[in-house]
């Protein structure tokens, strides 16, 4: 029997500052899965009654103090996997990783928060930057060593990785998040058993932005974005592909995000 399985990914920029946000979420997607970026608190401070309020009872967690930090709260039973890597050794609390219990076979949700990279795209003026470039590259080689099967991989990869993802790509491919190197790096990740799950729904000649900078005063106006939030899915999960939605509207919500949730509809 056929059933629909929906993933959110959402860069919250702190869980305890934006979870009430969290509802509104829910009654625009109703998602079946919740994975976020940025929550910001180590595991003891994630807000405890968080997955009941929301119909998400299953939690799961990897956080630190002030910075980083990731989440998945899932209606489903979920099982951590805990063997993924230690991403160029910092244990920063930018991956988690579980199987997903629906069904006959799981299927594995990979959550991830990429270094943004600072503001030089230089690694020698900016290690900030050396980072990001290690951290896609070690991604990169871990997933090609073990080719993805029944997976979803979603986040804030930190990368505009096509032309239309961005405002402007003449004029970007020298800042941080667009340029060649971080594009090229994306990309081959990707490859490693992967399909861009929202551009398989929005061709590539058409603009799409998932995070407008605090600065714009009128984003809406200004639109000078990025799609810097993903969701993949392995190639055997290509035909479940069923519909997606960008929430653009939450960059308006109350004390928002500067990013934006996205959503994917699957048929398992």
């Amino acid at each position: 029997m056929t059933r629909t399985l929906t993933v959110a990914t959402w860069n919250i920029n702190s869980v305890r500052l934006r979870q009430d946000l969290l509802t509104t979420l829910m009654a625009k997607a109703a998602p079946d899965i919740l994975c976020l970026q940025e929550t910001k608190a180590p595991d003891f401070l994630f807000p405890s009654d968080l997955g009941n309020k929301l119909g998400l009872p299953h939690v799961l967690t990897r956080g630190m103090k002030g910075y980083n930090g990731v989440a998945v709260l899932s209606r489903f039973e979920l099982q951590r996997l805990e063997t993924t890597p230690d991403w160029c050794g910092k244990s920063d609390c930018r991956h988690i990783a579980a199987n997903v219990l629906i069904g006959h076979q799981p299927i594995t949700i990979h959550n991830f928060y990429v270094p943004a990279g600072g503001d030089i795209p230089d690694r020698e003026a900016n290690p900030k930057y050396g980072h990001k470039l290690d951290f896609i590259t070690e991604a990169k080689k871990h997933f090609a060593s073990c080719p993805p099967y029944r997976t979803i991989l979603v986040g804030d990869l930190n990368i505009a990785p096509l032309e239309n993802d961005v405002w402007n790509h003449k004029q970007l491919l020298g800042v941080v998040s667009h340029t060649p190197a971080e594009t090229a790096g994306l990309n081959e990740w990707r490859e490693q058993g992967f399909t861009d799950a929202i551009r398989h729904f929005v061709s590539q000649d058409q603009k799409l932005f998932t995070w407008w900078s605090y600065r714009n005063r009128d984003w809406r106006a200004s639109n000078r974005g990025r799609r810097l939030d993903h969701i993949w899915v392995s190639r055997d999960l290509e035909a479940s592909l069923s519909h997606h939605d960008i929430l653009s509207e939450a960059r308006d919500w109350p004390r928002g995000s500067d990013h934006v949730p996205v959503v994917l509809t699957l048929a398992i």
